[in-house]
């Protein structure tokens, strides 16, 4: 998963227009951040951005492969995907593809937040009317 740093600074300087955009280290790649919302991945040189339900199919519909870390275990991926190049390429379609990415990473972050005890309680109350 070995980054160069080079590539690193390509995506970041076309990255520039998106709010506060840092990156870590990480298991030899590197992290991406939009504030403190972690949206991509960098493995190998490549970018992979943040998908889900709502994004997926435009990625799939590219010819894109998911991110798999392990060379081991093919079958096991993550919901990362690869940016496809001329996209990249592109300062503002990259800009317009990580918002979305930014925007699906909120999401699921926001579908794994656990409800409060009271809010179980409304939506429970709403169901029975």
């Amino acid at each position: 998963m070995a980054l160069s740093s080079d590539y690193l600074q390509y995506v970041l300087e076309q990255l520039a227009k998106l709010p506060s955009v840092s990156y870590r280290r990480m298991f030899g790649g590197a992290g991406l951040y939009s504030d403190a919302t972690f949206f991509a991945i960098i493995a190998s040189d490549t970018l992979y951005f943040k998908v889900d339900d709502e994004t997926r199919p435009v990625y799939e519909s590219r010819g894109m492969g998911a991110f798999r870390p392990y060379k081991d275990r093919p079958e096991w991926s993550m919901s990362y995907f690869e940016v496809p190049a001329d996209v990249l390429e592109d300062a503002d379609e990259l800009i317009v593809w990580a918002r979305g990415a930014v925007r699906a990473a909120a999401r699921v972050a926001e579908s794994k937040r656990p409800v409060r005890k009271s809010a179980k309680k409304k939506q429970a109350a709403r169901r029975k009317k």
